[in-house]
């Protein structure tokens, strides 16, 4: 494989969202019907679209005073695409709503890896996107995070996307507690996901910085996987780390050849000009041969 990093773009990964412009460290989205602004670090550059269509936006996120939304716009909706149905929430406590679009290349990867009854560890799962594609393509998937609040909004979609009789297991914990746990009792699983924050705080105050306690998590991780290995894939914005970075770490920790392990960025088409990409995230993600 190639030293250069993939591209992958989530286009058409989910129907009912859409990027419709970006600039000025700022993003306008579609997201179902309602179109938000959101603080955007990365996007440096100017706005295609003219301020007029930015100002229909019907809500606005300000990193002072939360969302302002204009009357009748919604607090709360549901996305559907892909045989999932998803809760959008604009809360004053986030900037987020409940999924990352740019993340759909990864759900691909995880439904030609699955197998039945393959077991998938969710690290910092979030609202469980991963957690219920998996779940709805054969795996058995054990979702992690620390925010209580953030695992009952994921057992809130799983119900809305009908899929309350798959066999999910849903932890509230600090990841790497938990794997260290689980190394203990001789669990093993065949795919691994890690979303890392670059800082966060677990259920009783420890403090999560990536650079210093990722290698760690994931040589432990690497002690969790079965003899049968289907898929890791590792995910960060930290806007100082490199997607190069990730495949080395990914490659120390699973002991394999560099060129073995697919590194790149995440990035979303906007609707306007053609051609431009808003890069989000970059990834590291081995599969199985």
């Amino acid at each position: 494989m190639s030293d250069t990093p993939v591209i992958r773009t989530a286009l058409g990964g989910f129907p009912g969202y859409e990027l419709l412009d970006s600039g000025h460290r700022r993003k306008l989205e579609r997201v179902g019907a309602v179109t938000i602004i959101r603080g955007e670090p990365k996007a440096w550059w100017e706005p295609a679209l003219p301020p007029a269509e930015w100002n229909r936006a019907q809500a606005a996120h300000d990193e002072d005073s939360g969302w302002n939304l204009r009357p009748g716009c919604p607090r709360e909706w549901s996305l559907r695409g892909n045989g999932l149905t998803f809760l959008t929430r604009l809360s004053d406590s986030s900037k987020h709503w409940g999924l990352f679009p740019e993340q759909s290349p990864h759900w691909q990867a995880i439904r030609q890896a699955a197998a039945p009854g393959a077991r998938l560890l969710n690290l910092f799962g979030y609202t469980g996107a991963a957690t219920l594609v998996a779940a709805q393509a054969g795996w058995r998937p054990t979702h992690v995070d620390a925010s209580r609040p953030a695992v009952a909004w994921a057992r809130e979609n799983q119900q809305a996307s009908g899929l309350s009789d798959r066999p999910i297991r849903w932890i509230v914990e600090d990841a790497l507690r938990y794997v260290r746990r689980e190394i203990k009792r001789g669990s093993r699983y065949e795919g691994i996901l890690l979303d890392p924050p670059a800082f966060g705080r677990g259920p009783d105050g420890r403090v999560w910085k990536v650079e210093r306690q990722l290698p760690e998590l994931l040589d432990l991780c690497r002690q969790l996987f079965s003899e049968r290995p289907r898929l890791m894939i590792l995910t960060t914005y930290n806007i100082e780390a490199s997607s190069l970075m990730l495949r080395n770490l990914l490659a120390d920790s699973l002991r394999v050849p560099a060129d073995t392990i697919e590194a790149g960025e995440l990035a979303l088409p906007h609707a306007a000009p053609p051609g431009r990409l808003l890069p989000l995230s970059i990834y590291a993600r081995w599969s199985a041969p």
